[in-house]
Formats: structure tokens, C-alpha cells, sequence
């Protein structure tokens, strides 16, 4: 049986300030693990609004829910937020610039950007896959948030690899050969 947090052990503490983990040597170890990555986007009286994410994850198969984090600085959020509902573009191997454009100024993120509109948000037209999803729950965690969303449609291309973050980098995925 698995207890709720609030019932949990407590958790031992750093005696001494010099055993903390800095923010770089987290980075640098985390970075290690590819990520893929990701535009969660929202249409704002009649707008489109977005970010790029790169932390996000499956959560429930029943229901179909899945997480992604945001930081808590983000000026993007508080927009999408408030509509209830947003879309997720996973965003394909070739485009390394969508996540740069989606981090940048607000008012230049869909310039020049072919997307079409879901049911909770715009999709980008070159999505390997897509998922329109409508928030669940919000939990604090550090300097971000965890957002958990239900799935409420999805699909992928027909053809595609996503992009993937790795040491920071942008990449994708090529499948180890078998050997027999």
C-alpha cells in the first residue's frame, strides 16, 4: 500500500551548507537523461499563446493523465492557465528552432509558425504528436509546478521522430542496432 505523502518518514537534511547540490552540478547530472520536447499552447481571446516545455511525462493510463512542469517565473503560465485547457505539440526532430522561438519574446512565438486549431488550443502543423489536454491538478514543487492534465484527444503524424533535449543539446533518437 502506498501511504500519502503526508504520512511519509521524515526525510534526512543536509547537515552542513557545504554538502548542498548546486543548480549547475543538478543540470549537469540531469542532463544526462534525453528529454523530449514539447509547445503547450492555449488560445487567449482568440490569440494563440505558448511555451516550450521539455519536462513532461505520462502519468495514468485511466485516466489518461499526463504532467508537465513550469517554472514558477514563467510569464506564459498565468495566460494559459486561465483558460482551463491547453495543447501539447511534440515537436519533431528537424525543428531545434521551435523551442528557442518558444522560449523567446511572447509576441514573436507564432510568427511565421503554420498551426491549426484544437479543441483546448492551437497545434503546431509539423507536431510528430499532439495531445489536447484540460488541467487536472496543480501542485508546488520547488521553483516549479507540476501540472497534471487530462488527455482529452490525441494523435500523432504519420511519419516523424520528436526531438529530443540531451546535455544540452537538441537531437533525436537513433535505435541501438539488435545483434542476434
Amino acid at each position: 500500500m502506498i501511504s500519502p505523502v503526508s504520512q511519509l518518514p521524515a526525510q534526512p537534511t543536509a547537515a552542513r551548507d557545504d554538502l548542498r547540490i548546486t543548480d549547475g552540478e543538478f543540470r549537469r547530472v540531469m542532463g544526462h537523461l534525453p528529454t523530449g520536447v514539447a509547445v503547450v499552447a492555449a488560445l487567449v481571446d482568440g490569440t494563440p499563446v505558448g511555451m516550450a516545455i521539455n519536462s513532461i511525462t505520462s502519468v495514468s493510463l485511466d485516466p489518461p493523465l499526463i504532467a508537465i512542469c513550469i517554472d514558477n517565473k514563467s510569464s506564459t503560465w498565468p495566460h494559459i492557465r486561465k483558460t482551463g485547457a491547453f495543447s501539447v505539440s511534440i515537436l519533431p526532430a528537424h525543428d531545434e528552432h521551435a523551442p528557442r522561438r518558444f522560449s523567446g519574446p511572447s509576441e514573436n512565438r507564432f510568427v511565421g509558425v503554420g498551426w491549426h486549431g484544437h479543441e483546448t488550443g492551437p497545434v503546431l502543423d509539423e507536431s510528430v504528436a499532439w495531445i489536447d489536454c484540460t488541467v487536472h491538478q496543480e501542485h508546488s514543487a520547488g521553483d516549479h509546478t507540476i501540472v497534471v492534465a487530462r488527455a482529452l484527444d490525441l494523435g500523432t503524424a504519420e511519419d516523424g521522430h520528436a526531438l529530443l533535449f540531451f546535455r544540452g543539446q537538441y537531437g533525436h533518437f537513433i535505435p541501438a542496432t539488435r545483434t542476434s
